[in-house]
């Protein structure tokens, strides 16, 4: 989705956040745009081939870098508490749970 076009039209003013999936930018060419400074800078939670970070991201004074742990908060941590027990609850009654995980 963040491709050099994106990135382009950013320009060096620009800042990317990635929270969601590493695949979502051309990780290659962010680096390039980074290290260039053709953009101005990003913060990243999440990588293309985790955990395996490039390593010219580290020298750069315009990017942030935090382990993949964006969804460590207090209100993930009570959604997923609710929702184990809301699974928990559907089980013992029998009735379809809410998060069905099916094993192949």
């Amino acid at each position: 989705m963040i491709n050099e076009d994106v990135m382009t039209a950013l320009g060096k003013e620009g800042v990317i956040v990635n929270v969601g999936r590493g695949a979502l930018i051309d990780e290659k060419e962010l680096v390039r745009f980074l290290v260039r400074g053709d953009i101005g800078g990003a913060g990243l939670d999440v990588y293309e081939d985790e955990p395996n970070v490039p390593r010219e991201l580290f020298e750069l004074d315009n990017v942030v870098l935090s382990p993949h742990k964006a969804v460590v908060t207090g209100e993930g941590f009570v959604a997923l508490k609710n929702l184990v027990i809301a699974n928990l609850e559907a089980f013992f009654a029998n009735k379809p749970l809410r998060s069905l995980v099916t094993l192949e």
